[in-house]
Order: structure tokens, then C-alpha cells, then sequence
């Protein structure tokens, strides 16, 4: 029987992964409205609606945040050859923060209608997302150190994807720490972080456009 080092190393198509994590996305954005309970006094329903801003405020948020998480998901694994075990656990523990988001967004919501212990709020909130981003960080690396992703990504689309998720930990951090002192000013530095991150990166298709242009 060869030594255990000998056998070929297993790795699996990352086909399943992305559909179960685009259904642990699906389940943690339809969570989030179950927040928002109607008002109960229907005599002044209109004033109760409107108190409920808290609620749609951090509705949108998580909203809009979660699914940038799942782009930018997408942006990485449409670039994964195969998967193995570490990818797995990693990828589960990612989704396991995610579906962690409507609570956080619900203690949010609950300090900004209350006007108490907002600080701590932003800071769990803020604390929820950093780790979603240190685990995006935390297996791109391993993809690339295990040598899993496209090669036709190509070294610059590597290095500008890498980047991009390093740059959210210093981005999310600065909302955090922020929030800890003036929480509005933290969620706000966190929301800004939605459309930069929407926007697509530069090489992630594997084209480095510096060199295309100075091939023109």
C-alpha cells in the first residue's frame, strides 16, 4: 500500500458549492423583511409606518450588502477550477456568517428605533461583515496558494481581485471603528462601501487592460 502522501489529491467541481450558497444567500434576504413587524395601533397606521424607518433602513442595508457579498462571491468562484476540503469548510463557515446577517440587522434596527446601545449595535454589525470579508480573503488565499483557481485569470486578475477583498477588511474596519465612537458616521462609512463594491474589477476577466493598451 503506497504511503498516504502518494495518493492523488481530491478535488471536486465548484458547481455544487455555488448552488448552496446561492441558496443560503436566497434564504438570508428573505430573512431580513420578517424583521419588520406592521404596526399594531390601525387607528394612526400612517404614523406607524413611518416609525418603523429604523426597520427599512436596515432592511436596505443588509439588503443591498448581502448581495454584494454575493457578487462578489460569483467574482471569485467563476474563476475556481475545483475545490477541495478547505474550500468546503471555509466557504460553509462564510455562509454561516451570512446567515448570522438578519441578526445583526435586527439588533441595528432595534437600537436606532430605541436610541440606546447603538454603539454596540454598529460594532456587532460592522463586526458581523469583517469576518465575512476575512473569509473572503482567507480563501482566496487558499485558492491560491492550492493553486485552484483559472489559469486564463492570469496573474493581474489574481493580484486585483486579492486587492479588492484585502482592501474591505481596512474599509469595514474603519465603519467599526468609527461606529464604536459616532454610530451614524460608522453606518454611514459602511454603506459607502456598497456601490464601490458593486462596481466590477479591473482584470477579473482575465485581461490585463494595461497591456491591451499598449498593444493598440
Amino acid at each position: 500500500m503506497p504511503p498516504e502522501h502518494d495518493f492523488p489529491r481530491l478535488t471536486r467541481q465548484p458547481g455544487r458549492l455555488a448552488a448552496f450558497s446561492d441558496a443560503v444567500f436566497a434564504i438570508a434576504v428573505t430573512l431580513l423583511v420578517l424583521e419588520i413587524q406592521p404596526p399594531q395601533d390601525f387607528g394612526h397606521l400612517l404614523r406607524g409606518l413611518g416609525a418603523l424607518w429604523p426597520s427599512y433602513l436596515a432592511y436596505a442595508l443588509s439588503f443591498l450588502l448581502i448581495g454584494q457579498v454575493w457578487v462578489n462571491h460569483h467574482v471569485m468562484f467563476d474563476r475556481v477550477r475545483h475545490v477541495d476540503r478547505e474550500v468546503l469548510f471555509l466557504n460553509t463557515v462564510l455562509l454561516m456568517v451570512i446567515a448570522f446577517l438578519p441578526f445583526s440587522t435586527s439588533l441595528l434596527a432595534d437600537a436606532l428605533r430605541a436610541e440606546q446601545g447603538l454603539r454596540t449595535a454598529v460594532v456587532v454589525y460592522g463586526s458581523t461583515l469583517w469576518t465575512a470579508a476575512a473569509l473572503f480573503n482567507i480563501i482566496w488565499a487558499h485558492l491560491r496558494r492550492a493553486k485552484l483557481l483559472d489559469p486564463s485569470l492570469g496573474p493581474f486578475g489574481v493580484r486585483a481581485i486579492g486587492r479588492r477583498f484585502a482592501l474591505a477588511l481596512v474599509w469595514i474596519g474603519c465603519g467599526i471603528l468609527v461606529g464604536a465612537f459616532v454610530p451614524i458616521a460608522g453606518v454611514a462609512i459602511i454603506a459607502g462601501f456598497l456601490p464601490a463594491y458593486y462596481l466590477p474589477i479591473r482584470g477579473e476577466y482575465g485581461e490585463d487592460s494595461r497591456t491591451t493598451e499598449r498593444s493598440d
